[in-house]
């Protein structure tokens, strides 16, 4: 049975179970796919080299450093470093897109200790598919508002596209911090896809989801949660003195159904041709292709090719020569 973590009282939510460690099943690929079924997930503590993760969280308090909104933590922050100075927020980049632009990501998935780790953990090559989120998040400043904000699932998000959600936390992040809470165990669909939805919250609703089933832990640089893509989860609100440091990322195995990733030589509404580093490939575009923008809206018509210009990266799923999903990198 899970241990029982404290949650703060002031919050209308339930008290939240500990994260199951997998560990132990590394190198045993029946065993982790059984764990995956049962739980939603897979949670390894202390495998990410720390080196590693402490140069990519660099590229992070550089960018704090710049905004204004930590004081200058010299060339090796340690995680209660991070501390928010007070200066305002108003012109903050919460989406990181300094971030973004420099892709990090990259350099850390090459390391080899970090490309180790994941191959072993498939027993195959990892397929990272460059759907990125870059998160530096501050105390929440209206503490009226809850802590809970925005249950989803990302698999409406980018159907066909069997990819696990790899969540990275940088820098210790315990309850007060907030960050990623998870519900175990439960993996059908729940929350509607928001291109149909009519425009409306498309989010999940907490009653939604049995009172017991919500898990977390105090998180540590070097630790890595995997999440199946119809795991319900949220971010919880932080109510520390410190910024949040996380990476989201997306990965395969090579093995796997792998999208083409690449960039648009030619697009119409019927059609899609791209490039990638193994060449050239020519795929029809049908009504039922979600063909989306950088919000998930489905774009059609005349507006595919006004979205997705000559040299756009795209990530396409496919089916034969058919494409079943035409969307942007993030």
């Amino acid at each position: 049975m899970a241990t029982q973590m404290e949650a703060p009282t002031a919050d209308k939510f339930p008290e939240v179970g500990e994260l199951n460690t997998h560990n132990h099943l590394l190198g045993d690929l029946e065993a982790l796919d059984a764990a995956w079924e049962r739980d939603g997930y897979w949670f390894f503590r202390d495998v990410l080299d720390k080196d590693a993760v402490a140069r990519l969280r660099k590229s992070w308090v550089d960018v704090l450093e710049r905004e204004g909104v930590i004081d200058p933590v010299g060339d090796a922050p340690t995680d209660r470093s991070i501390r928010y100075n007070g200066a305002s927020l108003e012109s903050f980049p919460f989406r990181m897109e300094p971030l973004v632009a420099l892709k990090p990501w990259r350099a850390f998935v090459e390391e080899k200790p970090i490309h180790d780790f994941f191959t072993r953990l498939f027993d195959d090559e990892p397929f990272w598919v460059p759907v990125v989120e870059y998160r530096a998040t501050p105390p929440q400043q209206d503490r009226n508002r809850p802590r809970i904000d925005g249950i989803h699932q990302d698999g409406p998000y980018s159907p066909g596209i069997p990819f696990r959600i790899c969540w990275i936390p940088l820098a210790e992040i315990d309850a007060e911090t907030g960050g990623l809470m998870l519900a175990e165990g439960m993996t059908e669909k729940i929350n509607r896809h928001p291109r149909d939805a009519g425009g409306t919250n498309t989010s999940i609703r907490l009653e939604d989801i049995p009172a017991d089933r919500w898990r977390r832990t105090t998180y540590q640089a070097g630790d890595v949660l995997l999440m199946n893509l119809w795991t319900p989860h949220t971010g919880l609100a932080n109510r520390s003195d410190r910024f949040r440091l996380s990476m989201d990322h997306r990965v395969m195995a090579r093995r796997d159904q792998c999208p083409i990733v690449g960039h648009v030589e030619e697009i119409s509404e019927q059609h899609v041709v791209v490039r990638d580093a193994g060449g050239r490939h020519v795929l029809s575009i049908d009504p039922d292709t979600y063909v989306r923008n950088d919000q998930g809206k489905k774009l059609s018509g005349p507006a595919i090719a006004e979205w997705y210009r000559s040299r756009s990266e795209v990530i396409i799923a496919h089916d034969g020569d058919r494409a079943s999903v035409v969307r942007p990198p993030h």
